[in-house]
């Protein structure tokens, strides 16, 4: 049995019941299994990918909170500390109803790869809670935050792990935990990335995640003999992921015509109208059955649907494994060149495999999606130096950033000899990095 095999079927075995983990595994491992076949005896000796694949450590916790009933509350908090060989633990907080260990352990071991291609100093981390801050009150969401981070603190700093926004974690929950960090360790450091711009926040952090997935998919194109004006483009999702990507893919010239959330999806042939998308989702934390309300020439469906809609270019905004196989299928019968992926493994493993052999130019989101740690790792350069960088600053570091993980991951298949398979491409680039520092560090 081949070393990847062996270790496949050690991570299986010793984590039952997380298939998240072992997808995110399975193929990372099977895209690497070139590189590791070339250096099995070394690897192996060292145990380089039990390593690899068993977090430095992970606390789960509980975090009691009342609610404006009075009322107790229960949930569970996680954090994964999964590999720091080449910086901090790096990585955001979910908080969603969906989140276990495995969904925050398959999201910090992808985090470490996605973090080693940004070529930044950043270790692979990740946490959450299966707290749904939907229909909540400001001062619920206040006594969560503080409870959460009352455990919390005591396994993270500036130079030790950093974490950020995730689904359900956005700028007010980040403010209610940074306070308590404060409160607690008595300290001003920049613990937690996506604060607010008062108090050591980043421009053009909100917008990143987005903007640095259109830049990446816009160079991608270029580098196979097209461009992205003029496209038609399906986006899923309604979050901060999918409204700045629409934002950033209709500067560039191209028309987003779908988002969706998790009731339903609209279709807007006109082109989505971004100011109105942000009101309905920023502002009024409302559904899409609200856009659709006040925009004459949208149509909004219930469930699933968005990727039935023809299109040039698909960008899964959303959450992990949306983007199934019919869906891939469906994605090809109507043309579509180009899949790029916003969300953490929106796109399930049969699906990226049938889009990839139907020649669809497919970007994992490891690579495609790492504008949001990138600029979150700028964030903790501007905290160090006590500075604040304009938005045309970082937003011109973040496109060097993502065209760059563009010619490093395609530069990385094609010495391989796997030209276009950006998977294989990403997770080989990401690995190199990694396995080549562990190995300098010795046993540990």
């Amino acid at each position: 049995m081949s070393y990847v095999d062996e270790v496949l079927e050690r991570v299986i075995a010793k984590n039952p019941a997380e298939p998240e983990f072992h997808q995110a595994v399975k193929e990372v491992l099977n895209s690497l299994r070139p590189v590791i076949e070339a250096n099995e005896e070394v690897y192996r000796k060292e145990a380089l990918l039990e390593r690899l694949t068993e977090p430095d450590r992970q606390f789960k916790f509980r975090v009691p909170w009342v609610d404006d009933k009075g009322q107790v509350q229960v949930n569970t908090g996680y954090r994964v500390q999964f590999n720091n060989s080449i910086g901090p633990y790096k990585g955001g907080l979910r908080l969603h109803p969906s989140v276990n260990l495995g969904i925050i352990k398959f999201l910090g071991f992808e985090q470490i790869f996605k973090n080693s291609l940004t070529g930044l100093p950043i270790g692979g981390g990740k946490g959450g809670s299966d707290f749904d801050p939907k229909g909540k009150s400001d001062r619920e969401i206040m006594a969560f935050c503080q409870s959460f981070m009352t455990e919390l603190c005591k396994y993270i700093g500036a130079d030790t792990d950093v974490p950020a926004g995730d689904i359900g974690t956005g700028a007010r929950e980040i403010g209610y935990m940074f306070g308590q960090f404060k409160r607690i360790r008595g300290t001003y450091e920049g613990v937690l990335t996506g604060k607010g711009l008062t108090y050591g926040g980043s421009l053009a952090r909100t917008e990143a995640t987005g903007y640095g997935l259109l830049y990446f998919t816009e160079e991608m194109l270029k580098s196979n003999g097209s461009d992205i004006k003029g496209k038609t483009v399906c986006v899923s999702g309604s979050g901060n992921v999918a409204i700045y990507a629409t934002e950033k893919a209709q500067q560039l010239g191209a028309k987003v015509v779908t988002v969706s959330d998790s009731t339903g999806w609209v279709y807007d042939p006109e082109g989505i109208d971004v100011a109105l998308l942000k009101e309905v989702k920023e502002v009024k934390r409302a559904r899409l059955t609200e856009y659709a309300a006040a925009r004459p020439s949208a149509q909004y469906h219930e469930g699933r649907g968005v990727w039935t809609i023809k299109c040039d270019i698909a960008l899964p905004c959303a959450t992990q494994n949306e983007l199934l196989l019919e869906d891939a299928k469906a994605l090809v019968a109507n043309g579509c060149m180009a899949v790029a992926e916003g969300a953490n493994m929106p796109t399930t493993l049969e699906a990226t495999e049938y889009l990839q052999q139907n020649k669809v130019l497919f970007a994992p989101g490891k690579a495609a999606n790492a504008g949001g740690v990138a600029t979150s790792a700028l964030e903790m350069s501007q905290n160090s130096e006590r500075l604040s960088w304009t938005f045309e600053e970082v937003d011109s570091k973040l496109k060097n950033i993502m065209v760059n993980i563009f010619h490093n991951l395609d530069d990385a298949a094609k010495r391989y000899g796997k030209e276009g398979d950006y998977v294989a491409g990403a997770n080989i680039a990401g690995f190199e990095k990694v396995a080549n520092a562990m190995m300098a560090q010795g046993v540990c």
